[in-house]
Parts: C-alpha cells; sequence; structure tokens
C-alpha cells in the first residue's frame, strides 16, 4: 500500500517587519488594542514588486533542498488566495523558475485552508500511482488586497510562503500522512470575499467601488465558525484514524488569531502548551500559516521526531481541514 510521506520543509519570510506601532499609529489605536485581540506583535509585508510566486519560489526552493536530492517531484500544487495574475495560474511559472521541467503544476484556492486542501490532493496523486513525488507550495502576499484603511483586517494578515516535498512511502513510515479530513460550507461565502474582480461583478456590468478590490471579513461569525470547525474536523479526524486528542503531542493550527488557537485547544481538551504558534511574530499568513508554524517550531525544538502531529484549518468559502501524521527525522532549509 501506498502513502504520501513528508520529506522536506522550506519555508520564506520577506524582510520587511511591520510593528503594531507602525500601524498603531496609521489608525489612532495602540500595541495592546492589537495584542489583546490578535496575539500579534508583527508581520512581514513584501516589498513593492515582490509577488506571491516570487516568495513561492524561494520557499519551494528550501523545501527541495531540504528533502534531498533522491526525491523525484513530479506534481506541484500552489495553494494561494493571492496568485500572481487571475490568469494563468502561478504554479506552472513556480515550476519553471525552479526548474522542475514540464511537470503537472496547478493553483490551489482553498483560502487560509489551502495547504491542508494541497495536501490532500498531492497525497491523492501520490496513492494512486500517478505522481512519485510533489511538492505542495503555500503562498500568500495578503498586503496587496488589504484596504489601507481597514484597521480590523490590516493588523491581522501578513505574508509568506512554506512548502514540503512528498515522496512515496508506505503507511507505516514515520512522517506517513496518516488521514485527511475536509469540509466546505458555501452557505456561508461572504463571511470572508473579496466583491470585485471575479466573474460575477463583471457578469453584472455594475462598475466597482473601491472598496469592492479589497479583502473583507465578518471577524465576529468568522471566529464562532473557525474554531467550531476546526474541532469537528480534528475530532472526526482523530476518531477516524484511532488516536485520542491526549495522544496528540502537537496542534498545529491555522494561525489565525491567537484566541481561536486557545478557544481550540479547549474544545480539543488540550493545554496550551501543546500549541504551535508564531503568529506573534508573522501575522495571519493565510494558507502559508500551517507550514510557516512548523518550520518554526522544528527551529525552536517545539516538535521533534515521533511526536505525533494534528494540523487543521479553517479559511473562506467556508472551507476546513485537518490532517495528521508522526513527525518525521528532517531539517528545514
Amino acid at each position: 500500500m501506498t502513502a504520501a510521506v513528508l520529506a522536506g520543509l522550506g519555508t520564506h519570510l520577506p524582510p520587511r517587519r511591520v510593528l503594531n506601532e507602525e500601524l498603531a499609529e496609521r489608525f489612532n489605536t495602540s500595541d495592546e488594542w492589537i495584542r489583546s485581540r490578535t496575539g500579534i506583535r508583527q508581520r512581514r509585508w513584501a516589498d513593492l514588486g515582490v509577488s506571491t510566486g516570487d516568495l513561492a519560489v524561494e520557499a519551494g526552493h528550501r523545501a527541495l533542498k531540504s528533502a534531498g536530492p533522491d526525491v523525484t517531484v513530479d506534481t506541484l500544487v500552489l495553494a494561494t488566495t493571492t496568485p500572481d495574475h487571475p490568469c494563468p495560474a502561478t504554479a506552472p511559472d513556480v515550476a519553471a523558475r525552479l526548474g522542475l521541467g514540464e511537470i503537472a503544476a496547478y493553483d490551489l484556492s482553498a483560502v487560509c485552508s489551502g495547504f491542508v486542501y494541497a495536501l490532500a490532493c498531492a497525497a491523492g496523486s501520490i496513492e494512486a500511482g500517478r505522481s512519485r513525488g510533489a511538492l505542495v507550495v503555500a503562498s500568500e502576499t495578503y498586503s496587496t488586497i488589504l484596504n489601507p484603511e481597514d484597521r480590523t483586517t490590516s493588523v491581522i494578515f501578513g505574508d509568506g510562503a512554506g512548502a514540503v516535498v512528498l515522496r512515496r512511502g508506505t503507511p507505516e513510515e514515520v512522517g506517513a500522512l496518516a488521514g485527511f479530513d475536509l469540509g466546505s460550507d458555501g452557505s456561508h461565502k461572504d463571511l470572508i470575499h473579496i466583491p470585485a474582480g471575479g466573474s460575477r461583478q463583471r457578469a453584472s456590468h455594475a462598475p466597482p467601488t473601491p472598496e469592492d478590490a479589497y479583502f473583507t471579513m465578518r471577524g465576529r461569525e468568522v471566529f464562532q465558525h473557525a474554531v467550531h470547525r476546526m474541532a469537528s474536523s480534528s475530532t472526526g479526524l482523530l476518531e477516524q484514524v484511532g488516536w485520542t486528542a491526549d495522544s496528540v503531542d502537537r496542534l498545529v493550527g491555522h494561525q489565525a488569531n491567537l484566541r481561536i488557537l486557545h478557544a481550540l485547544a479547549d474544545e480539543l481538551g488540550l493545554d496550551t502548551e501543546r500549541v504551535v504558534t508564531n503568529i506573534e511574530r508573522v501575522g495571519n499568513t493565510s494558507a502559508a500559516s500551517i507550514p510557516l508554524a512548523l518550520a518554526d517550531a522544528v527551529a525552536r525544538n517545539a516538535v521533534a521526531p515521533g511526536d505525533r502531529v494534528l494540523l487543521t484549518a479553517f479559511g473562506g468559502g467556508l472551507t476546513w481541514g485537518s490532517v495528521v501524521l508522526t513527525w518525521p527525522d528532517l531539517t528545514p532549509a
């Protein structure tokens, strides 16, 4: 029986740090107000001219280096809400720039759940025998879609990219992706969205307002859905694979908000010491948040080989998903 096994991990953050103090001055608020509501002290924003694809190439290169030359990659899945262009997809360009040749490469849009969805797609391709190995990249430049006059979103989101390499292996191997749970509810699609730019707005022939081009989110309702959906998905998956919540060594949730992560831990009956977080230093990086948090945890020795790890995410759509694995012995690049 074939399984997808985690073989490499790489990340990239743009160098520009945006501290709370900078945004507090712009929005007539305070560092304390931002930290108390989000847990964020700073975030990274890409410089002018740096795109999602640029970040993806850097993270992808590092993940491939981490995996080593013995892993063959013939599929690339790029999870993003902020592609370089509406058309074509960004993934083929990333594959070409990484020197991967004429491999299968495509974008995947599931907002903050994108990394988990992309893992499921890539793992399915490996398990079905269509791929020998896959590069899964999650890359975001949310700074390009934030309304500069909207305090509630501008203080939350950051830019960054994370990538993993999956190889063909067996379910018994350490690092094998042991199970997935995915879900969606489109009846709440308006909770997180960008009104303009797509075919619905264009087909209406109604001229968009400048604000319609920016990301919008109904935060209070999103908070409630995020905790409930991630907890339900995680519980269902743990039951599916025969794990108990007590047996989970590390919970790596989408880094949406520190209060959401702590509420999720409470729902699952886990103490907060098992929750991996780095949101205070990078903000909410949407689809990229889980691989960025994983690499940070490895660097801090907060996750170790043999640990049972639960990844779970929630995003616009609405979408949500979870995956479990036993952490392998690898070194992020």
